[in-house]
């Protein structure tokens, strides 16, 4: 936003899209997901600047670019959170894609998510980084004992925690693709079935992005909720 991160203005080079949620519970959350997007901006734009005319032989030095620019805004919210002592141990979720028709470069660290409907079919993308989420991977959670688990919201990996872990990946772009980048104030009370009918009805991104906000806070709206639509 405009009053926090000031007006950021640049040539085309692409697109990059991110979504960051302070942890709740934990004080500084806001101004770690602050610190953590000034932090990481700058750096994206202008590794995308350095790899404007991208090609596949150049895709892992840019994906561990991305990669390093999370790292760097890990690094940032650490430091904002020893320097005030009210701050102390603030972090932050952090999802981030960066679209160079037509490959995408997706850098992800907690529970924030990253959808893309294909074909009528919406498929996630990320992974979450939660206790529950490892447990089912160990196999001593099923996915529906997970989804009722106390540990669905207890990360492991965050952006300024003891643990940080950044997930890159790259895929294809369609043309007539829909992509949602959410925090998990919409996921606790939008089912994913619910995300498919709203992506697959698209036909404007506002306006379908207003109508999964409404949706979660009709429900309780018990988190912060924060989505883009790509379309």
């Amino acid at each position: 936003p405009e009053e926090t991160l000031g007006e950021l203005l640049s040539p085309s080079r692409g697109y990059v899209f991110l979504v960051a949620d302070g942890v709740g519970g934990i004080p500084g959350g806001r101004d770690a997901s602050r610190t953590a997007l000034g932090a990481i901006i700058d750096y994206v734009l202008r590794a995308m600047d350095l790899y404007v005319q991208l090609d596949q032989d150049l895709e892992p030095e840019f994906l561990a670019e991305l990669q390093r620019s999370v790292e760097r805004s890990h690094e940032a919210v650490v430091q904002a959170g020893a320097a005030d002592e009210e701050r102390l141990g603030m972090a932050t979720t952090l999802t981030m894609v960066c679209i160079r028709w037509p490959r995408g470069y997706l850098v992800h660290v907690g529970d924030s998510r990253c959808y893309v409907l294909r074909d009528g079919e919406l498929n996630l993308l990320t992974k979450d980084q939660t206790m529950a989420q490892a447990m089912v991977d160990a196999g001593a959670l099923s996915p529906d004992q997970a989804e009722r688990s106390g540990l669905k919201h207890v990360l492991y990996s965050a952006i300024g925690a003891t643990r940080a872990e950044p997930m890159t990946r790259t895929t294809d772009i369609r043309i007539d693709d829909v992509m949602l980048l959410c925090t998990d104030g919409v996921t606790k009370h939008v089912s994913d079935e619910e995300i498919r009918e709203a992506l697959r009805s698209c036909r404007s991104a506002e306006v379908t992005a207003r109508h999964l906000l409404q949706l979660a806070l009709d429900r309780g709206g018990s988190d912060n909720t924060t989505l883009i639509i790509g379309r």
